[in-house]
């Protein structure tokens, strides 16, 4: 489980990558979490907002690094254009929906994440996604 997440905006992925080594703040829009692993929970909403499985995500790919090592210091990775559309697209009361079965989920697997601070989270994203969106920019992940 990661201490630090930054989910930013960033016009492409050499530019993202720039970002491993100091994180996002400084040069691009972000938002800053704590004490959740991202790349398993951008996988889970994926899920729950546009279907499939988790493990034919994984086999896909997904999250895809564009930075870093994914178990050792720093990493920097992508959020899937289909998660992005799913989030962008979704109604608040929707991405409350999915926020709560996050949040059971993770439960289930022995890590509290609040519902509220999992609605919060949730939303957040998918509102720095839409403004990345219309910034013609990508949201990505830097995780330490």
């Amino acid at each position: 489980m990661s201490t630090i997440v930054k989910f930013f905006v960033a016009p492409d992925d050499t530019s993202a990558a720039l970002t491993l080594q100091t994180g996002p703040e400084r040069a691009f829009e972000s938002l800053s979490f704590g004490s959740f692993d991202p790349e398993e929970a951008v996988l889970e909403w994926e899920c729950l907002l546009a279907g499939g499985s988790f493990e034919e995500l994984v086999e896909a790919g997904e999250p895809r690094v564009v930075a870093g090592q994914d178990n050792d210091g720093c990493v920097v990775f992508a959020i899937s254009p289909r998660l992005s559309s799913a989030l962008a697209d979704a109604e608040h009361s929707r991405l409350r929906d999915v926020a709560v079965s996050w949040a059971q989920r993770r439960a289930e697997d022995g890590e509290v994440i609040d519902a509220e601070i999992a609605d919060a989270i949730v939303g957040d994203v998918a509102a720095l996604v839409s403004s990345a969106r219309r910034q013609s920019q990508n949201v990505y992940c830097w995780v330490a």
